[in-house]
């Protein structure tokens, strides 16, 4: 279990400090994502933190702070949880496997976090 947590979270972590940069970057398809359901351009550097906080957490947890690190991955669980529903509320569905995977991520994280 403890190898899986390691893999599982690591590549949660990488995913969400990818997606930070893209974010901080403004790329072309966040912005166009972010319009698509509605969201103002100014929350995509607060979303960005929270996901790099999440993201920092897990790290965190895995060098020694478990604790630490099931508050950020239950943090991730919650935004990707509202990601998910603003996808669905705006009827943008063509992309919602992207926050899907973060949330699937997310709640893998946990799992393995607070086993």
């Amino acid at each position: 279990m403890h190898t899986a947590y390691l893999i599982v979270t690591a590549i949660t972590i990488l995913a969400n400090a990818g997606i930070v940069a893209a974010d901080v970057a403004k790329a072309k398809f966040v912005l166009d994502n972010s319009a698509e359901v509605n969201l103002p351009s100014s929350w995509i550097p607060w979303l960005a933190a929270l996901k790099a906080a999440g993201a920092l957490g897990l790290l965190l947890g895995l060098v020694g702070y478990r604790p630490l690190g099931v508050a950020a991955a239950t943090g991730l669980v919650l935004f990707y949880v509202g990601a998910v529903a603003a996808h669905v509320r705006a009827r943008v569905f063509y992309n919602i496997a992207f926050p899907g995977a973060f949330l699937a991520l997310a709640v893998a994280s946990l799992v393995l976090a607070a086993a």
